[in-house]
């Protein structure tokens, strides 16, 4: 396939479609942003052809809301971020400036981002992810763009990389409208930096119609580790004991599954530890006979398999440490044998007498033979022959299995299956976590099964083959607010704004229930602070879920764990008072009663009384080796952490867009400006001029003085 400029590519797309043109982009990082900015702006300055966009997470650098944010953030944006090419589209609807004829419909937002943005909200698209493929179709898609990557040593094999999740579901919906007589077209777009993923991910350059050449080489987007913290580590900790050995891992994105990971770091590595502050933490107390049931406390003998649409940075080091080792195979026959324990961790059979008692026939036909060269279990040299099987050696032995000689002379040509220890649809993530993909070997990323998320995100298709390998699968996602009925709330508020998206959350929850053994784990702070107010997150009732309630199965707080399946709304109500934080827990009885789902006289544990910071604090100060504010490595100087820890305390505290009619600063006991002269330098407030300047000196140290560790 002949490659072509930028330019030319959008002079093609232009020429070939007629009329109204709907793109449709992968979410997240393997957006060709150069080729997207190039066709908008074209059709922007040419009103009477129409774009319609179709996409979702469309990232862009992170923005500060006030003058001391900005003075943190500058240098770090244009440090981490360098040359990253803006999304001009994203920048006009967050201007509310995106033109008449140009149309962008998203289904998951860069969450937090667009809340203000009329056009963005106006044009989200509510969707479960494994549905977008389908709707993409009926919405008459006509091209499709994506970053893609090289395989050095095979030049014609490009892969889909960090975003095979839409593009492999929608190809074949595409392929029949095209056989159909329909215009449709494939841009892609190569970046040199882009981890090269083998597997489902891989395509042979002529699926693209067109490919843009030179190499992209622009700074990936990334997302930085943010502060993990005590709240988060506190649920990572109760929610990492409902994993069970030799189960299925699916993480969600954020702090809270970085700690998560944190906590099965910890478990597989310094049981001891992990053991302790759970003690301190009542965990074992509280919730011994749940923890028995459903997951445990001990290091993990067999490991885990990964299955999580977004293969994020905490996977990839849980299966650097070990912890995720348990591979898969994609043949329902393979993989339960793997179950039965014929495999060992490398795909290697135990032995031709394991595979035998775990369904192969005991004698060695043309069929099964086939079967264990196609999966790699026995030399492809070996061949069967009428008086019996022919040895690469050229020795000849009995086809029957249950003949001692033969068994051990085959077993000498035994070899191994290639497992997957991960499934993902899509990765994001801190430059570190491409660097080590990349750093990776080939048969190393072999084990990372990049694929669509109809694979991942649903039963249907291939159904007998997805049970065999998500057995005892824990689904674990956030929320930010859980209903006194059960309820979850992640995605949009109550007055119909969208924070980000449903994504997969909904679809792992339907799983959840579906599958044998399977558990959906939502973890939730039990409360937030804003302008020096607490609230509970806990609530009685919110006009929107994400989940509902009929779906509810446990959910997770930094003071306990909620088991509310198949529990009548008394108990649920029960269960989620148990794990509020203290402060609330009365306000919230009251409610429940007034409305006659909890008895008049009921009367909360004085154990479940104790739900406070406080008590964390002290647990935390303890065990401070378990609480690390970045467990899984950080973009962030010294300075910088402590900068942000003091920044996000003042907004906890008070508004910084408000800051200077507050002059709260002058009230603070002070530190002296030398105790923190690198901050202060690095916030160009080391001199400060005019009152403004110094105002922003004395709240920058009472930030870092309220939030010093020691």
């Amino acid at each position: 396939m002949p490659s072509c400029t930028l330019e030319q590519a959008v002079d093609a797309v232009l020429a070939r479609i007629e009329g109204h043109i709907r793109l449709g982009l992968p979410l997240g990082l393997g957006k060709p942003n150069r080729f997207a900015n190039a066709l908008y702006q074209r059709i922007k300055q040419t009103p009477q052809r129409e774009l319609t966009i179709y996409t979702a997470l469309s990232l862009g650098r992170p923005q500060a809301h006030s003058e001391l944010e900005q003075r943190l953030l500058g240098p770090f944006v244009e440090r981490v971020f360098g040359d990253y090419p803006e999304l001009d589209y994203r920048l006009d609807l967050q201007r509310g400036e995106l033109p008449a004829n140009i149309h962008i419909e998203e289904f998951y937002l860069q969450p937090g981002s667009l809340l203000d943005s009329p056009q963005a909200q106006r044009g989200y698209i509510s969707l479960n992810y494994s549905q977008v493929a389908r709707d993409l179709d009926r919405k008459g898609i006509n091209l499709v763009a994506q970053l893609v990557a090289r395989r050095r040593d095979d030049p014609d094999c490009l892969s889909l990389s960090c975003n095979p999740d839409i593009t492999l579901d929608l190809m074949p919906l595409l392929k029949r409208r095209r056989e159909a007589g329909e215009t449709l077209l494939s841009v892609a777009q190569v970046h040199a930096d882009l981890p090269y993923m083998p597997g489902d991910a891989e395509l042979p350059e002529d699926e693209f119609d067109l490919l843009i050449e030179p190499l992209e080489r622009d700074t990936l987007f990334s997302t930085p580790n943010m502060p993990v913290s005590l709240q988060d580590h506190a649920i990572g900790l109760h929610a990492s004991t409902l994993v069970r050995d030799g189960g299925t891992l699916q993480i969600g994105i954020g702090a809270m599954g970085d700690a998560l990971s944190a906590a099965l770091l910890a478990r597989q590595a310094d049981n001891a530890g992990y053991r302790a502050v759970l003690e301190e933490l009542r965990v074992p107390q509280g919730w011994g006979e749940l923890i028995e049931r459903e997951g445990g406390l001990a290091p993990f003998a067999e490991g885990l398999y990964g299955c999580s649409e977004m293969f994020v940075l905490g996977m990839l080091a849980l299966m650097e440490a070990g912890v995720v080792r348990r591979p898969v195979y994609a043949d329902a026959r393979l993989q339960r044998m793997a179950n039965l324990g014929a495999l060992d961790a490398h795909g290697r059979p135990r032995s031709l007498g394991t595979l035998v008692a775990a369904g192969l026939p005991a004698r060695i036909t043309p069929r099964s033979l086939l079967w264990l060269q196609r999966h790699g279990l026995l030399d492809g040299e070996v061949r069967l022959e009428r008086d019996g099987v022919r040895l690469p050696d050229g020795r000849l032995v009995s086809a029957d299995l249950n003949d001692r000689a033969s068994e051990q002379a085959l077993s000498e040509y035994l070899g191994q299956a290639a497992g997957v220890l991960v499934h993902g649809g899509f990765f994001l993530g801190p430059q570190a976590f491409y660097e080590r993909l990349r750093q990776m070997s080939h048969a190393q990323r072999q084990r990372v099964g990049m694929t669509g998320i109809g694979f991942i995100n649903r039963l249907y298709g291939d159904e007998e083959l997805k049970r065999l390998q998500r057995r005892d699968a824990r689904f674990i996602n956030s929320a930010f607010t859980v209903t006194l009925l059960g309820a979850g709330v992640a995605d949009q508020l109550e007055d119909g704004r969208v924070l980000s998206g449903v994504g997969g959350q909904y679809d792992f929850f339907a799983q959840a229930h579906e599958l044998e053994g399977a558990r959906s784990i939502l973890m939730l702070r039990a409360w937030r602070e804003s302008g020096g107010e607490a609230s509970s997150n806990i609530v009685w009732q919110y006009g929107h879920t994400t989940i509902p309630r009929h779906l509810r199965d446990i959910v997770v707080t930094e003071y306990g764990i909620a088991d509310l399946r198949g529990k009548n709304d008394e108990e649920v109500i029960k269960a989620l008072l148990r794990i509020a934080d203290s402060r609330f827990q009365d306000a919230l009885i009251e409610q429940a009663q007034k409305a006659g789902k909890l008895s008049a006289d009921f009367q909360l544990d004085w154990v479940h009384r104790q739900n406070t910071p406080w008590r964390l604090l002290d647990v935390q100060s303890q065990h401070p080796r378990l609480f690390a504010e970045y467990p899984l490595g950080c973009d962030f100087t010294a300075e910088e952490q402590a900068l942000l820890r003091a920044l996000r305390w003042l907004k906890s505290k008070l508004k910084l867009s408000e800051i200077l009619e507050l002059g709260m600063a002058t009230l603070f006991d002070l530190p002296e400006p030398a105790a923190y002269a690198a901050h202060l330098e690095r916030m160009g407030l080391e001199k400060p001029e005019g009152l403004r300047e110094q105002l922003y000196q004395k709240l920058v140290l009472a930030g870092l003085k309220a939030t010093a560790q020691h």
